[in-house]
């Protein structure tokens, strides 16, 4: 039935722009519905609403007691049972990312459909559970996207810490300054971050004092944005936390 409702492509038309379903020599007619999809696949999306012109005019041409409600209805059938068909399909399905492709092409012509449907087909109970559907396949795909992330994000997250005994965080801290002025052989610093709050984050997150949370806030009073020029909130290391020097070894000759 569906052969009667779009223009089958003509014998030896090699135009590579044609709309018409088909190939150029011979074809199975019995996989009209193959060669069909594989032209709206095939076709630009801006393309889509010319097609759609383009079979309904061949259509009233060859049904004189034929109407674009029978015309379009047959069409918008064909195109939710396809994007049902795609949407059922396991993510893991060797041709998911072509599957993808095409639900989303198929979604693309819906999308130019609706507008024509005086009828209000695209309201029925099928079309409406496709949608969903679709919507669903979406959210799917974009959950499990997301879980792959956060896997990845989370990937070098630990419930262990290191500590420091209670009343030495400033001891602690005063070796991380003194590492911040540590210069390479070649001059270079060996620890550099544009913004200092890196390092206060990285000590509140991995380190405990006394096996208690390290305050946020007072350890970012010890690295201000610039050492040079340090705020009135600033503070430095007392005297008596300064327990360590960090020298570099000379090379022997």
């Amino acid at each position: 039935m569906s052969n009667t409702y779009f223009k089958h492509r003509d014998r030896f038309d090699f135009a590579s722009d044609t709309l018409d379903i088909g190939n150029p020599l011979s074809w199975n007619r019995a996989h009209f519905l193959k060669h069909f999809f594989k032209r709206v696949f095939a076709i630009g999306d801006d393309r889509l609403g010319e097609f759609y012109r383009h079979h309904l005019a061949y259509y009233l041409a060859n049904h004189p007691d034929g109407n674009e409600e029978s015309f379009f209805k047959y069409l918008w059938d064909m195109v939710e049972r396809q994007l049902k068909v795609l949407t059922g399909k396991d993510v893991y399905d060797k041709n998911h990312i072509r599957n993808e492709r095409e639900i989303q092409r198929l979604r693309k012509f819906t999308e130019i459909l609706i507008p024509l449907d005086q009828w209000h087909f695209h309201k029925s109970n099928d079309a409406v559970i496709a949608q969903q559907e679709s919507e669903i396949h979406t959210l799917k795909q974009q959950i499990a996207a997301l879980k792959s992330e956060l896997k990845k994000a989370t990937s070098l997250d630990t419930k262990q810490y290191i500590n420091i005994p209670k009343g030495r965080l400033l001891a602690f801290l005063d070796l991380g300054i003194k590492m911040l002025d540590l210069k390479l052989p070649e001059g270079k610093e060996l620890l550099f971050a544009e913004f200092p709050i890196v390092y206060v984050k990285l000590i509140c997150k991995y380190f405990r004092e006394g096996h208690e949370e390290i305050d946020f806030d007072r350890v970012r009073r010890y690295f201000p944005k610039d050492r040079s020029k340090p705020s009135n909130r600033s503070a430095t290391i007392a005297a008596d936390q300064q327990l360590f020097e960090i020298k570099s070894i000379k090379k022997r000759s």
